[in-house]
């Protein structure tokens, strides 16, 4: 559907604008008048690492005059591979920080506003209504939750984009004309069902193809143009290099925008999404030990069977002494118990804690009451035992 500008336009473009857009002023549907609402805009970008890098840097070179930059985490050198905004000597800085100096770099003329702290239920709301349009570009269940409600409540459309290893998803969401997040995902995954980038990886690119199809969107609904994703979700499939395109409704009952809406207000999205299941939370209890406790049970022979639960891939970049590999799904398909020693404790670790955690409530259940998990996983083991072993 086609939809009125989102802003109104600037009094006017100087001298130094017309030539920076010019190759926008000759293209009859942007033109001048919507340059100078792309100039008069106020665009929040939530993020500045896969998709958020390549949105800011494109926003900034389409003169969208004001970019916010919610990020409250510092550079590191995995985020290299595809967060293009940082480069090697960001490495330790301040995301947000280096996110700026580089939209500087690619247009001056840009007001940068840098909110320095984690996205919350205190600060959204205050946050968001600075801006007129919202670019989500979070990795994670709960702040995508957090973002939706705060920007129906608000009545802001937002736009999103989701990456994952090939596969990519964008969509526009606005309760006002369209349906929101929830109309697509009434409910979170369970969790530890979908990995994240983190734990199961992402091809470095996808992130400049979604982040410039949100980019395109933001444009289109800023300046009133073209038929924005409003009620379209848009699936990309990178290794088959297939792009298409599926219908999306609004949900009359929605949680959140539906006729009857039980969410008026923002509410505990950690607890609605979980960091880990329940059952997972109660395994651990009594039955996490720290690296320096599983190096003592090596170094002392004890009778232990280390079992890493994550994928082959993560194996063969770095593993603990010792371990052998059952990926986590073996556990869930009831594969791997049989195969499991009676005579020794078994020992879970993956990379972070999560997923071991998750297999250790399927041992409990099997009866494997003396059972336990790597808090931290691998990643606590190199910070803490092998050091010079690498991370990603």
């Amino acid at each position: 559907m086609s939809l009125p500008p989102l802003v109104e336009p600037a009094a006017e473009l100087t001298v130094e604008e017309v030539r920076r857009y010019s190759r926008h002023l000759i293209i009859p549907d942007v033109g001048m008048d919507g340059q100078k609402r792309l100039k008069n805009a106020k665009v929040l970008c939530v993020g500045a690492g896969g998709l958020g890098s390549p949105a800011l840097m494109y926003m900034a070179a389409a003169g969208v005059g004001t970019l916010g930059i919610v990020e409250f985490d510092t550079v590191d050198e995995s985020n290299l591979q595809r967060q293009i905004i940082h480069g090697q000597s960001d490495i330790g800085r301040s995301k947000a920080q280096s996110a700026r100096d580089s939209v500087k770099e690619i247009n001056p003329l840009v007001d940068v506003v840098l909110h320095e702290e984690r996205l919350d239920n205190d600060n959204v709301m205050e946050i968001f209504s600075g801006y007129d349009l919202i670019v989500d570009g979070t990795d994670n269940f709960a702040t995508r939750y957090l973002v939706n409600d705060a920007a129906v409540l608000l009545g802001k459309p937002y736009v999103w984009g989701s990456i994952y290893r090939f596969d990519g998803q964008a969509s526009v969401f606005w309760a006002e004309h369209g349906p929101c997040y929830r109309c697509l995902y009434p409910e979170a995954p369970p969790p530890g069902m979908v990995p994240s980038c983190a734990e199961g990886g992402v091809l470095g690119v996808l992130c400049a193809s979604i982040g410039s199809i949100q980019v395109n969107e933001a444009i289109k609904l800023l300046a009133g143009i073209g038929e924005p994703l409003v009620g379209r979700l848009m699936i990309y499939d990178a290794l088959e290099m297939q792009y298409r395109s599926v219908k999306v409704r609004k949900d009359p009952n929605c949680a959140v925008c539906g006729e009857n809406p039980t969410v008026t207000e923002l509410i505990d999205y950690e607890s609605f999404c979980g960091v880990v299941s329940e059952e997972a939370s109660a395994a651990a209890i009594g039955s996490t030990i720290t690296s320096k406790q599983l190096k003592e049970w090596i170094d002392n022979d004890e009778p232990i069977d280390i079992i890493d639960v994550r994928e082959i891939n993560e194996y063969e970049i770095v593993s603990i002494p010792g371990a052998r590999l059952i990926p986590k799904n073996e556990f869930l398909m009831g594969n791997a118990l049989q195969d499991l020693p009676q005579d020794k404790r078994i020992v879970l670790h993956c990379k972070t804690g999560v997923r071991s955690a998750e297999v250790l409530a399927v041992l409990k259940a099997a009866g494997f009451a003396d059972a336990v998990h790597l808090g931290g996983g691998v990643i606590g083991w190199v910070n803490q035992i092998e050091p010079e072993k690498p991370v990603y």
